[in-house]
């Protein structure tokens, strides 16, 4: 599988410490000097190779709040400063503080490559509880003020206006771009802003290409165009963090494909559709696909299309897993199933970018299940119906929820 490599290197620094004395007129942050030594989150960069776990467990302590464990030698989760005992605010840049621990699961084995974690030392945690402070308000702070975060946009060509945006140098240095845009035009509705500076384009940082290239860029790029944008703001909250501006961070705006989940209750005859192992003509890789939905059965009824790429079994990804294992996985599952899968034309836009096509799926559901139970995924019956959960972001799928558990997860 290919590898991201357009903005990924942009702007890495070592593991970020806040102080809350520099900068701060939030009255909800008057601490005493005590705490205002010991209140210090610490962002941490996981970085990964494909194929490699991230190295360490996660789990809820009795406060209902994410303890990381068994932190891996040599791991990524050791090489960015993670330490058994720390206590996660936020994952990539969302708080999740009453968020269900298999959500937060899902959320970060869907991130791809690169993991930022917000977390306080365990100490630090227990002065926090015992003083009830509100470590919402400590994980905002440490932003600073202005903060937003960046966003991912898919601009569509219009026929007079073109893609509606311009490029000019900041302060007439190569490598730092602002973008100017057409009012109303095919930009500004994709969620570009005038101001804004530009991160990275089509899947290539910016900052590695001459105004002169962005430009051509611009022209030659076809009827469509996907950037990572930042308001100037922003992006010198980034900086003063030492964080690097990925789209695993982003919110995304508009993109053109979307990951669907199909929830399946074994029939009569099966699921009714087979799963079969494929080079695909159009990149030469090898893909699970799935194949012949027979007519009226649960595979069609849940809305599987014949030729889609399998990427999740049971929210699980997939994509780089064995054939015979991803059987197993399916059999394995009992009489229901859910499974995650994308077009080829969708998970191609995806590749060509270096995006997880799970990145932004996954996110839909975090936001939409913040907060709420759910029941177990293969254990829904009749009477437990109404605690599914209509999401209109997943074009009209029904996602069923999952209760609160206490158990350990590896990642």
């Amino acid at each position: 599988m290919k590898s991201f490599t357009g903005c990924q290197d942009a702007m890495e620094f070592p593991s970020f410490t806040f102080n809350p004395k520099e900068g701060i007129d939030n009255p909800a942050l008057v601490i005493t000097d005590d705490l205002e030594q010991n209140m210090v989150p610490r962002l941490c960069h996981l970085k990964r190779m494909e194929g490699q776990s991230f190295g360490f467990c996660l789990k809820i302590d009795v406060n209902s709040t994410f303890e990381i464990t068994n932190v891996k030698q040599w791991s990524p989760a050791e090489q960015s400063g993670l330490m058994n005992g720390d206590r996660v605010l936020e994952v990539n840049e969302d708080y999740i503080a009453n968020v269900d621990l298999h959500l937060v699961q899902r959320k970060i084995q869907s991130c791809g490559l690169h993991l930022f974690l917000l977390v306080l030392r365990a100490k630090e945690y227990e002065e926090a509880v015992l003083s009830g402070f509100d470590l919402h308000v400590l994980a905002q702070a440490s932003k600073g003020d202005g903060w937003s975060k960046p966003r991912l946009c898919h601009i569509r060509r219009h026929p007079v206006n073109g893609m509606g945006l311009t490029f000019i140098s900041v302060n007439g240095q190569s490598g730092s771009y602002m973008v100017n845009t057409v009012m109303e035009g095919p930009a500004e509705k994709a969620g570009v802003h005038t101001g804004d500076r530009l991160i990275w384009i089509n899947g290539v940082k910016a900052s590695t290409l001459p105004l002169s290239t962005l430009n051509r860029t611009v022209k030659k790029c076809g009827e469509t165009l996907t950037v990572l944008v930042i308001d100037g703001s922003s992006e010198s909250c980034y900086v003063r963090r030492k964080m690097a501006i990925l789209p695993v961070v982003a919110d995304c705006q508009s993109l053109p494909h979307n990951a669907k989940t199909i929830h399946l209750v074994k029939g009569r005859n099966g699921y009714g559709f087979l799963l079969r192992q494929e080079r695909l003509a159009s990149t030469r890789q090898i893909a699970h696909v799935l194949r012949e939905v027979d007519v009226g059965s649960p595979a069609e009824g849940a809305g599987m299309e014949d030729g889609d790429l399998l990427l999740a079994v049971n929210w699980e990804p997939v994509e780089t897993a064995e054939h015979d294992d991803i059987v197993k996985k399916i059999r394995g599952s009992g009489d229901e199933v859910t499974l995650t899968s994308i077009s080829i034309p969708g998970r191609e836009f995806y590749r060509k970018l270096g995006i997880p096509p799970l990145l932004f799926h996954e996110r839909v559901s975090f936001h939409c299940q913040k907060s709420q139970r759910e029941v177990p995924l293969g254990k829904m019956s009749h009477e437990n119906v109404e605690n599914l959960h209509y999401l209109p972001e997943h074009t009209g799928k029904i996602i069923p929820k999952l209760p609160q558990r206490t158990s350990e997860v590896f990642l």
